[in-house]
């Protein structure tokens, strides 16, 4: 373990951190401004949630992430019995058993299962000398990553399980896959998919996939969250109807508006302006963790740093896409805009391993 020094300071991307606090504080604004006239000041208990964040990223920092990367195995037994935890003890909300009580406040262990699996994969490449991926880590991996999987499918929560494709997709990609591997993967993909349609989805969600193709079908069902976001994005313009003056999430016509569907509000109150604004910061943030790979000083840091950024990348595709109807309405929250306190906590401690590899690039292996 070392503790942060004077040397280890000035090593600190500390335009990266820059970038995350002023996602965080536009998505605090937004979510205020979406949600203010509902009870439970959801504003404050972000604001709350990014202080916490950022001192588990701080924690994070003062670690070396070669210790975290030991430790891995027994953090893969935590998790696991965290999540079979969930399934038997946790009560229902919002239509699945995700969350654990801790008090004052509720943990969602799914999306730490992601920090996890970052870590493990780090653990398993470590020291992977081949240049292809071998049939026995490949299957070790798919094992691994698949019984966190099931249990968050089981739970159901489709959304975070999904996930785990950037960050086991991330791992092939870097390990270097063969076609033929390439092609039973998309085979087997397949089948689970013909599978989950048939045994996993239930009836709601299957209409949330038929509903990508024509909403319209079902104007106040399952297409409703998608047209509702449409409206708002499209009449928000070029500069937006003004602070807190969107009719769709004023007047509550758009679901989940401080949530999933927060990118909808920016579109609708700022318009064009604000939404290339907006992802221009996202790109500044994802490109400034990409070029941190070069950065690492080992093939273990390479892992933490390709995957986390490929699984926040993953997140704020999906859901974007999400919400001008290109993709199903799966329930993945957009990184430090979306309201969720254990999602803005995964996501902070993602990026704090990889600012824990860049700092440390000339340290000693």
């Amino acid at each position: 373990m070392i503790m942060l020094d004077r040397r280890l300071i000035e090593e600190i991307d500390w335009v990266l951190i820059a970038l995350i606090l002023l996602q965080s504080l536009v998505g605090v604004f937004f979510i205020y401004s979406s949600s203010h006239f509902l009870p439970g000041a959801y504003h404050v208990r972000q604001l709350v949630w990014i202080g916490i964040s950022f001192l588990a990223l701080l924690v994070v920092l003062a670690v070396d992430y070669k210790f975290f990367v030991a430790l891995s195995g027994y953090l893969y037994v935590l998790i696991v019995a965290l999540l079979a935890a969930t399934l038997v003890f946790a009560r229902f909300v919002a239509g699945t058993k995700s969350w654990i009580s801790l008090g004052l406040m509720q943990m969602q262990p799914s999306e730490m299962a992601k920090i996890v699996l970052i870590l493990v994969c780090a653990r398993l490449f470590a020291e992977y000398k081949r240049d292809f991926l071998t049939t026995p880590h490949t299957l070790g991996l798919l094992f691994v990553a698949g019984v966190p999987f099931l249990l968050i499918v089981a739970q159901p929560d489709l959304g975070t399980a999904m996930t785990f494709v950037a960050i086991v997709g991330g791992s092939f990609i870097l390990a270097g896959l063969r076609r033929k591997a390439v092609i039973l993967l998309v085979l087997a993909s397949l089948v689970l998919g013909i599978g989950g349609w048939n045994i996993v989805l239930k009836d709601y969600q299957k209409k949330r996939v038929t509903s990508l193709i024509n909403p319209a079908g079902d104007p106040r069902g399952s297409g409703y969250q998608v047209i509702q976001s449409k409206i708002a994005i499209g009449s928000g313009g070029l500069t937006g109807k003004g602070f807190q003056k969107g009719t769709q999430s004023q007047l509550r016509f758009l679901p989940a508006r401080h949530t999933d569907f927060v990118f909808s509000v920016i579109g609708e109150e700022t318009g064009f302006l604000g939404v290339f604004t907006v992802m221009a910061l996202y790109f500044a943030l994802l490109a400034r963790m990409f070029l941190s790979v070069s950065k690492a000083r080992d093939r273990a840091g390479v892992y933490i740093i390709f995957t986390a950024t490929l699984l926040l990348a993953f997140q704020f595709l999906v859901n974007i896409l999400m919400i001008i109807g290109l993709l199903p309405v799966v329930g993945i929250t957009l990184p430090f805009l979306s309201y969720g306190g254990s999602s803005l906590l995964a996501s902070y401690v993602a990026c704090g391993l990889v600012l824990n590899v860049k700092m440390r690039r000339f340290a000693n292996v």
